[in-house]
């Protein structure tokens, strides 16, 4: 048996207990589904017929055959399990069908925002990169609808991983969809309710409220007439990254961060399985929200101590 370096060892116990929160370790995991791909599955099982998106108009059955199709052009160009993809930024749903498709065959997308795609490949081996002038629709048109994954993830597993701070964030499978279900029941968002989020494909907050909350919520993508919209600006709910004035946020701000997925609190009331404490200089986080760890080690060493996870402002 090979040796276990125990500053790794210390890393990973730290991770972990900055998870728990109470009594709830994050290996209970407090959603109703296994997997990310049994999300996008149990969906159209549910409500095969239903409009999942207004414009352009997809029911939950096509955007899944999509997804299909997407998982089978992906192999087809060299995609592995486990590796690496950047999502570019795509007319809309173009870069969500490929989030789904990337999940949907095992791989792990990559979320560059700024950052030059040089310096991601010195961080993750085996980089695949798809060009922002791809037109997904055209390039997965002649694919089968049904996919066989050769790899399916579990929950604690790497789903995505964000460059958006200037430093590789991990996040699992169940930190987005337990991040997704904390807003849904702090929205009370309900099945059918039109939702519209004007985010690019360049932070966690996109993958979560653009591409998983409303399928997650068995609601409409609906960019005309919104029930609901949560945007930078001008919506009902207002993202917030300025997280060293959340103790002024008002009850309509959503508190950004993506060390703890995206949503920290709805005004601030911390979401389900979250808990915040803000300092002078730093803000202090525990749940199941937060991060499977930075791509940096030494990071890891210095943000996560005293059972929780410290962001410095």
């Amino acid at each position: 048996m090979d040796d276990v370096d125990p500053n790794l060892f210390q890393i990973e116990k730290n991770i972990y207990n900055a998870q728990c929160i109470g009594n709830v370790e994050p290996i209970e995991f407090m959603i109703p589904y296994p997997s990310m791909c049994s999300l996008i599955e149990g969906q159209n099982i549910k409500y095969s017929k239903q409009k999942i998106i207004n414009n352009p108009s997809l029911t939950n059955l096509e955007f899944y055959n999509c997804i299909q199709r997407t998982a089978n052009w992906l192999e087809s160009i060299g995609a592995k399990p486990k590796q690496p993809i950047i999502i570019p930024n795509l007319n809309y749903p173009q870069s969500e069908i490929l989030l789904y498709g990337i999940w949907q065959m095992g791989a792990v997308a990559v979320i560059s925002a700024n950052l030059d795609h040089g310096e991601i490949e010195n961080q993750l081996d085996n980089l695949m990169l798809i060009s922002n002038k791809t037109n997904l629709f055209n390039k997965i048109k002649n694919f089968d609808e049904e996919y066989n994954p050769k790899y399916k993830p579990n929950l604690s597993e790497e789903a995505l991983i964000t460059f958006e701070t200037g430093n590789g964030i991990k996040l699992s499978h169940y930190n987005l969809l337990v991040n997704a279900n904390s807003i849904q029941k702090a929205l009370n968002i309900e099945s059918r309710t039109k939702i519209y989020c004007n985010l690019e494909p360049d932070s966690s907050a996109w993958a979560v409220f653009k591409a998983i909350l409303p399928i997650y919520s068995g609601g409409i993508f609906d960019n005309e007439n919104p029930d609901l919209s949560i945007n930078i600006q001008d919506g009902d709910y207002l993202l917030r990254y300025d997280i060293q004035n959340l103790k002024k946020f008002s009850k309509n701000d959503i508190a950004i961060c993506p060390e703890n997925t995206a949503a920290i609190s709805i005004g601030t009331k911390p979401i389900h399985l979250t808990d915040y404490l803000i300092g002078n200089e730093n803000l202090k986080l525990k749940g199941h929200s937060v991060m499977m760890g930075y791509l940096n080690n030494e990071l890891n060493k210095l943000s996560f101590r005293n059972d929780s996870l410290f962001i410095s402002f």
